[in-house]
């Protein structure tokens, strides 16, 4: 074999492996994609079972409450200012406690409730 005989056969075998080589590299270049599509597939099927809240509904909600919370301090000010106003016209209610109004009978008139007390009568 001539040296130029020996170029060629050697030129013939890089060829081929690197025709072999590439078709590797695509090969693996596919199922990467592949790979990556199931993946893919299978997050967003979790994540859509998991009830979660897209970014900007979350956003919306977060302004929405901050808004209310302005609007409660702002009303919570403004009750402060009647009350002082007010002084000691009325005397301070506790937060907690409950307006009960009187039951009424048939006819309008204030029914006693059986829980209550008998109300003492002075003449």
């Amino acid at each position: 074999m001539t040296g130029a005989e020996l170029m060629q056969v050697d030129n013939r075998f890089l060829d081929d492996l690197a025709r072999v080589a590439g078709g590797a590299l695509g090969a693996i270049s596919g199922v990467r994609h592949e790979v990556e599509a199931r993946l893919k597939h299978q997050f967003e099927r979790i994540l859509s079972e998991m009830d979660l809240v897209q970014r900007d509904e979350f956003e919306a909600v977060k302004a929405m409450a901050a808004k209310a919370r302005l609007e409660q301090e702002a009303l919570e000010k403004r009750v402060a200012e009647l009350e002082a106003a007010l002084g000691d016209k009325a005397p301070p209610r506790p937060a907690s406690a409950k307006r009960v109004s009187p039951r009424r009978t048939s006819k309008g008139r204030a029914k006693p409730r059986e829980d209550a007390a008998p109300a003492s009568r002075s003449g």
